[in-house]
């Protein structure tokens, strides 16, 4: 994985602005804050994410990637300022199950999500190195 980092440029915190990667690519769609059976035990966001990367991890592993191999992470909020407000747990939870990240990343708030209680999505590409 190269990072693309134009000459002058600082470095980004918590993404990359760029990368370059060749391999098998991977990708999953949006994962929301439920369990493998569909239920939601939470209405908190942090915990909506920790459940949200788990899950992510877990269709990972059936296409033998590893959370390393995540090149682009695209999230959705249903509210900016939980958000915000949630960023040390959500950094914790994403330190224990995704490690260090160096992928690209946006995140953006919408007015909902298509299942009501569901306050974060999380769609993930991966590159499996050849």
């Amino acid at each position: 994985m190269q990072i693309l980092l134009p000459p002058g440029w600082p470095r980004p915190k918590g993404y990359s602005n760029g990368i370059s990667v060749r391999g098998r690519m991977v990708f999953v769609a949006g994962m929301i804050g439920w369990d493998a059976q569909g239920e939601f035990h939470t209405d908190d966001l942090a915990g909506q994410v920790r459940q949200a990367l788990t899950n992510v991890v877990a269709v990972l592993k059936e296409a033998d990637a590893l959370p390393e191999h995540i090149v682009r992470m695209n999230w959705y909020v249903t509210d900016k300022r939980e958000y915000v407000a949630a960023y040390p747990e959500i950094g914790k939870a994403f330190r224990e199950l995704i490690g260090s990240f160096n992928a690209t990343m946006m995140a953006v708030e919408v007015a909902a999500l298509i299942e009501d209680r569901a306050k974060v999505e999380i769609e993930v590409t991966a590159v499996v190195p050849d």
